[in-house]
Parts: C-alpha cells; structure tokens; sequence
C-alpha cells in the first residue's frame, strides 16, 4: 500500500472519529455513520464498565486529541521526514506492540507508526483498555480493506516478530528486556511530568495547568504530578485558580484514592501536607505521586533546576511553564495534547520502525 492511500485513511478516519469530540456533533452525510456511529457511540458510553476510571468524557478527550493530530497536512509534514526511508509492502516486518492502558487509546499512536512506516502490526493489549482501539481498527479496515493484512490482536504467546514496542512499569521492563531483547526493541518504563511555577503566572494560566493535572484523572505520564515552587511559594493562588475541577472528587475511584492517601499523611503526620478537600500537595523529592496527590518541591533559581531536570530527564516525560527560562518546556495545558512527533520517553518510533 502506497504511503498516499495510508495517509489518506487516516484522514478519513480523523473526519468520522471529530463526530465524537465533546465540541462536535454528528454528521448527516458521513458514510460511515450507517455501519459504525451508533456502535461506537454506545462504546463510549459503556466502556466505563469494564474501567470505570474510562469515564465518557475522558473517553472523548482522548478522541478528540487523536483527530486533531490527524489532517493531511500534519501526516505529511511529519511523515516528510521519513518519507526516503518508508518501507516497501515486501520488506513489512511484523512488529508486536504491547500497550499500557493507564488512559484511553494510549496505543494508538504506535499503531499509526506502525502502519504508516508500512509494516504489520500486532497488538497485545492491556486488560484495561480491550475494546477501544480494536474497535477503531475495524472502522480502519472498513476504509481501506488492505488493513486487514497489517493489523492483528492477540491474546496468545508473540510468535514470528521483527520488532517489538512494549510499554510498561520499571519492574515489568525487565522482563520486556528479558523476553524481547534479542528482537529490534523499544521498551518503556515509568515515567512522569512536572510543571515549574515562578510565582508570575496568571489565574487563567494555573487553571490549564489543573488540566495538565486533573486529565485523566492524573494516570497519563504526561500528566503533571510534580510541581517546582520558588522558595517562599504561597499555594493559595494555585488552590483558587483549580476550584473548578473539585467535581473529580465526585468519581468513586478517585475518591476513594484520596481518601486513602490523605489519612495516610494524617497518621504519619506529615508537617507539609496542603488540602483543598479534592487535592493533596505535599512536599516531595519524588516525582511519581499517588492518585489525588501532587508532590511539589522548592528550587533556588531557575538555573540550577535546569541542571536538574536535565539529570532527570530519563524520569520525565513533559514540562509544562509560562517561563522562557525552562529549558524545552511546553505551554500551560497543553501536557495532554502531544504532537505527532512528541515521542513517549523521547524515543523517535517512525526512526526505529523505518530502519527495521
């Protein structure tokens, strides 16, 4: 299949997948509305069933960022940089891509790599997240009918691979590495992201930075779960300027999590602990915090955190800051809308899938 007719499905599937955006609404003429709206739209509804933290609106967030990155013109720009390297149908690989299920369609991404660098993918899902991305394949094929000779689900033992993608926590990298070593690899581990305040950022500001926090209810490793303060930092700016997600304490889940987590900190007596009631701060080295909780942590001067995050780096997915100062840092709000080109742990997955 040509790289134009695999660019052209997506973008066919990017106009059928805009209908379920929380903005947008459906479509009267879309062919594919007779075989696959009313199905797809009940999926999303439902899915919560099987996860409850898949609620709808996450669900339809997680769309929404997919289709945005969908139009020809940014499939074309980003695949321009591998277009001299795209493999021919006879040099296919067989890539076994196995994915997280922290947020919804988490493994969409590497399946577009997969099929736009030309090779067949097979995907191992988590357990967490069944139902989404097979049933978005199933529409894929419907577009271009080839497909169904690049794409497979499996549940069984990976046999015959070319390449392997597997996605996971630092324990379970092991065994990836153990298992998929001797195959061409990407492996993930933990990962997580971090925002830096200067004390000068606007209300409006602070209130995206709760959608870098609150999305997903926090499960994404783009999503912010480690704040750096200057010394001095007052947090009622920040409390104020988040009130609007206090809702999320109304999901039984991460209720329950918080719960958990605050009379945890109460009994060890923790001197940093902040609540607003919806949110724990508590002063922390790390950067990985639990379900409820943002770890938060004070710096000299903006220098000397550069050299930090730098050494850091192999524990940081994102950073998110209204300041110039910080070093390859993205705008308030923005930690949940990755590009095509912002790969998970910075690793190029069209460079890998294309020199296979």
């Amino acid at each position: 299949m040509v790289i134009d007719k695999r660019i052209k499905s997506f973008v066919t599937l990017r106009i059928f997948l805009k209908q379920f955006s929380s903005e947008e609404s459906k479509q009267d003429n879309n062919p594919l509305n007779t075989l696959f709206y009313s199905d797809f739209e009940e999926l999303i509804k439902t899915v919560h069933i099987y996860n409850p933290w898949f609620v709808e609106n996450n669900v339809r967030n997680a769309i929404a960022a997919i289709a945005n990155n969908l139009t020809e013109e940014q499939l074309v720009d980003w695949i321009s940089n591998y277009i001299n390297s795209l493999s021919a149908d006879k040099n296919a690989k067989q890539v076994a891509v196995i994915m997280a299920g922290n947020i919804p369609l988490v493994g969409f991404h590497d399946m577009l790599c997969v099929l736009l660098s030309g090779n067949k993918f097979v995907g191992k899902l988590s357990s967490d997240d069944k139902y989404l991305l097979p049933y978005i394949s199933k529409i894929l094929i419907a577009i271009e009918p080839e497909y169904a000779n690049y794409i497979e689900f499996t549940e069984g033992q990976l046999k015959n691979m070319g390449a392997v993608i597997a996605t996971g926590s630092n324990n379970t990298s092991r065994y990836f590495e153990y298992y998929f070593g001797k195959y061409p690899h990407i492996i993930r581990k933990n990962r997580n992201s971090a925002a830096v305040l200067t004390g000068s950022e606007t209300a409006a500001e602070l209130n995206l930075l709760g959608n870098d926090v609150f999305q997903y209810f926090g499960l994404g490793c783009r999503n912010v779960s480690k704040l750096f303060v200057p010394k001095g930092y007052v947090f009622d700016n920040f409390y104020q300027s988040i009130f609007d997600f206090n809702n999320i304490v109304n999901n039984n889940k991460y209720a329950n999590n918080y719960d958990y987590n605050r009379t945890v900190y109460l009994m060890a007596n923790h001197p940093s602990l902040l609540d607003n009631n919806f949110l724990l701060l508590k002063e922390d080295s790390s950067y990985s915090s639990p379900i409820g909780v943002l770890f938060f942590e004070y710096y000299e001067d903006l220098e000397s955190l550069n050299k930090r995050l730098e050494t850091d780096k192999e524990q940081i997915q994102c950073v998110v800051s209204n300041s110039n100062s910080i070093e390859n840092s993205i705008p308030f709000g923005q930690a949940q809308c990755p590009t095509l080109s912002d790969y998970a742990d910075g690793v190029d997955t069209m460079k890998f899938l294309v020199s296979l």
